[in-house]
């Protein structure tokens, strides 16, 4: 999956972010959602959400499972 419909993502999945000071180069940063923060069900740059570390960006992957591998859906 890749963040782009708010229907997929929910508090306590592990995810891949882009920081918007990383918007340039996509660099990912990866954490627990906290909190979804984009209110459209969807956005073609991905789902703006909150990590509980307090970082905010768009999701890019979501990863499933124990085994860390993300969701190619």
């Amino acid at each position: 999956m890749n963040g782009q419909h708010r229907k997929d993502i929910q508090p306590g999945l592990d995810v891949n972010i882009v920081l918007k000071k990383d918007q340039r180069t996509g660099k990912k940063t990866r954490g627990i959602v906290k909190d979804i923060l984009t209110n459209s069900s969807f956005h073609p740059h991905g789902i703006k959400v909150r990590l509980v570390d307090g970082q905010v960006g768009r999701v890019q992957e979501i990863f499933v499972g124990g085994n860390g591998s993300a969701c190619d859906i």
